[in-house]
């Protein structure tokens, strides 16, 4: 989900003085927030769920993406290869 800025950035102050404020805004909107220093973006605060989820579709486009490239040089094996490997019959 994108940020909204008028909502989902805010001073580091904020997180001192209510930080579970800030938390309980990454749970209910499900956007992260940005957290700011002197008016520079320092930090980013994100849902646990949300993050654990970027990371799984992070890691997946990553391993496709060297896939897709092993198939350009020509690193294959047999699906024959595969299932061996994998002890499937």
């Amino acid at each position: 989900m994108p940020i909204k800025f008028s909502e989902d950035v805010i001073p580091l102050s904020d997180l001192k003085i209510n930080p579970g404020r800030v938390v309980n805004r990454t749970k209910e909107t499900g956007r992260p927030i940005l957290l700011t220093s002197r008016g520079r973006g320092v930090a980013v605060v994100q849902n646990l769920d949300e993050y654990e989820k970027n990371q799984e579709e992070r890691a997946f486009v990553i391993a496709i993406a060297q896939g897709l490239i092993d198939i350009k040089e020509g690193q294959v094996i047999s699906l024959d290869e595969v299932r061996k490997r994998l002890g499937l019959k």
